[in-house]
């Protein structure tokens, strides 16, 4: 209505604009009147059109206002009618439950013992590595233990059973089967792995791991201990015979705790830098404590032979050099001569007994790095304690391991250098007595020649 309001408005605007034109050109008022009658014949006339036109296009939306009704009513009536059809449907499926309770009978119970059965050894067998050489076997099983919703037929029953003799029957075979192995480094192979019943599968890299959910066999993350490993690969690569084998019975759960079981390298590294000064000091000790043995046992050697010829002394070994002493001042009296030869031997202490002293600190100190270490560790353990609360103990593992494995340590580094200072301190004081010994005969045998 607003259009056809503007639409008029704007016609009688442009009549009066062409009405006052026309006045301008009209020569006379006789030729304005005539004109002002021929316009408004002309706009009568356009007025009955635009009206006629009105009709027209309000006749169509009336048309299409009674189809759109129509088609509303059609549809509110198929509505209806699927109303009353799934009340109907509703109906019968009631009455068919009703006739199919009466009809199975007592074989409702066996379809409920099936369905557990099927629903057991889909669990069972879905993760068995029995599935690694025979893929694709629990798919009915899936089937009859949820989607099947009428009576097993006997060709089911039969194959749940046949899926149930299959398992036990491979359960004690030992077998060799290639299938493709996904490595860890996203690569696959082709390999023959042995199936060990339905513990473990190896082959000759070690044992491998059956991935239920993708039906995929991979290595373990990470191989348990060499000496396992190695009964695998001798199982892998046994031709005949009884070979001795480290079976894990849960079907792979041992191996997992055992991948994430901390190694050696991993224990050292937790010590942090306590350990590696702990690790310092002992590889240091052990070197000076080596070079001391040979070097003592040099020296030793070179005594024993100079004991064999006293008479002809060599500057090459304290005995010998004090022998030198001798020779220089066996005509002083004992007195000075005893002196002459302490000097001597004092002489000949600093280079026989130097570094046992480092030894012997080393192995004191590698304790008490280890207790400082259990310090740091602790304090770090508190300290996780304030900001995580005792929630996840992981997240407090790595400060107790520092604690603990500085210790052990500590422990370890000095058991060594200890043992390591008592035999060096043992060859330096045989050698010490020796030399000792040797000067006081000498003495002795000088007072008794009677040069006093």
């Amino acid at each position: 209505m607003k259009l056809v309001f503007k639409s008029l408005v704007a016609a009688a605007t442009m009549a009066v604009m062409a009405t006052g034109a026309q006045a301008q050109e009209a020569a006379s008022l006789s030729d304005l009147l005539d004109q002002v009658k021929n316009n408004r014949v002309s706009q009568a006339r356009i007025n009955q059109e635009r009206e006629a036109e009105f009709r027209s296009d309000r006749a169509d939306k009336q048309g299409l206002l009674r189809t759109a009704q129509a088609n509303l009513q059609s549809e509110q009536d198929r509505g209806d009618r699927l109303q009353q059809q799934f009340s109907d449907n509703e109906t019968t499926l009631n009455d068919k439950s009703t006739e199919l309770e009466q009809a199975t009978g007592t074989l409702g119970e066996m379809f409920g013992v099936v369905r557990q059965a099927a629903s057991e050894a889909y669990g069972r067998i879905s993760t068995s590595i029995v599935s690694a050489q025979f893929p694709g076997r629990d798919d009915f099983l899936a089937e009859m233990s949820e989607e099947s919703k009428g009576l097993p037929n006997i060709q089911e029953l039969e194959d749940l059973w046949f899926a149930l003799q299959t398992e036990m029957t491979e359960s004690g075979q030992v077998v060799r089967f290639n299938t493709e192995v996904v490595l860890l480094d996203g690569g696959s192979s082709q390999q023959e792995v042995v199936r060990v019943g339905t513990f473990n599968l190896v082959s000759e890299e070690g044992y491998l791991t059956f991935d239920a959910e993708n039906e995929v066999v991979q290595p373990l993350g990470r191989q348990p201990e060499g000496y396992l490993v190695s009964s695998a690969e001798e199982l892998a690569t046994a031709t005949s015979g009884i070979v001795p084998f480290y079976a894990d019975p849960s079907q792979g759960a041992i191996l997992g705790l055992l991948k994430e079981k901390a190694t050696m390298t991993e224990r050292y590294h937790a010590g942090g830098a306590v350990g590696y000064t702990i690790t310092v000091m002992l590889i240091i000790g052990l070197l000076i404590g080596i070079y001391k043995l040979v070097t003592l046992g040099i020296t030793g050697s070179k005594i024993k032979s100079q004991l064999k010829n006293p008479g002809n002394p060599s500057n090459s070994n304290p005995l010998g050099r004090i022998l030198n002493v001798y020779q220089k001042n066996k005509h002083s009296d004992a007195e000075n001569l005893e002196l002459k030869l302490d000097e001597a031997i004092l002489k000949e202490l600093p280079s026989i007994e130097s570094g046992i002293n480092v030894i012997k600190i080393f192995a004191a100190i590698a304790p008490l790095l280890g207790l400082l270490g259990t310090v740091l560790g602790m304090i770090a353990t508190f300290q996780t304690i304030t900001l995580f609360g005792t929630g996840d103990p992981r997240l407090m593992a790595g400060s107790i391991s520092m604690a603990l494995v500085t210790t052990a340590q500590g422990i370890i580094a000095a058991l060594p250098l200890i043992l390591t200072h008592s035999i060096v301190a043992s060859r330096s004081k045989s050698i010490v007595h020796i030399l000792d010994e040797q000067t006081a005969g000498i003495i002795a045998a000088h007072t008794e020649s009677g040069k006093v």
